[in-house]
């Protein structure tokens, strides 16, 4: 960029160059000529290159940005990788540290200390009625 500013002052200062000799030699033709040409196409130029830099610094703050973005995107990614991550652990550990109900069978004259003679008879085929099922585990968080 500092070359193209470099540049751009060597032509407008041959333009004023070109203009002051124009001048002096006195030319009063309304066709311009080569050299009126040559600096109205300096002049041009001159122009031409203010605003190639300008549209150079815009495009150099847009690729910062966009880089910026990008970084941001890559942050915000890790970050839900990482809470996925903690939040598997943490519903793994409660999973296997839940509390595990068995089913126990209750005899009932045990308990009793002896057999009650009115006792329920048991049902047909001699076995004891099924123990009920055990209760669903509480809901973690």
């Amino acid at each position: 960029m500092e070359g193209l500013m470099r540049k751009s002052s060597k032509l407008v200062g041959l333009a004023g160059a070109v203009l002051a000799l124009s001048l002096l030699a006195g030319c009063s033709s309304n066709e311009p000529d080569p050299a009126q040409r040559a600096v109205n196409a300096a002049n041009r130029a001159d122009g031409a290159a203010a605003r190639a830099e300008a549209a150079s610094q815009k495009s150099s703050q847009a690729a910062a940005q966009a880089q910026a973005a990008a970084s941001r995107v890559e942050q915000a990614a890790s970050d839900a990788k990482a809470a996925a991550d903690r939040a598997e652990a943490i519903a793994s550990k409660t999973m296997s540290s839940a509390p595990r109900h068995h089913a126990r069978r209750r005899h009932h004259a045990a308990d009793e200390g002896a057999a009650a003679p009115e006792a329920a008879p048991a049902p047909a085929g001699g076995e004891a009625a099924p123990a009920p099922a055990p209760a669903p585990a509480p809901a973690t968080p």
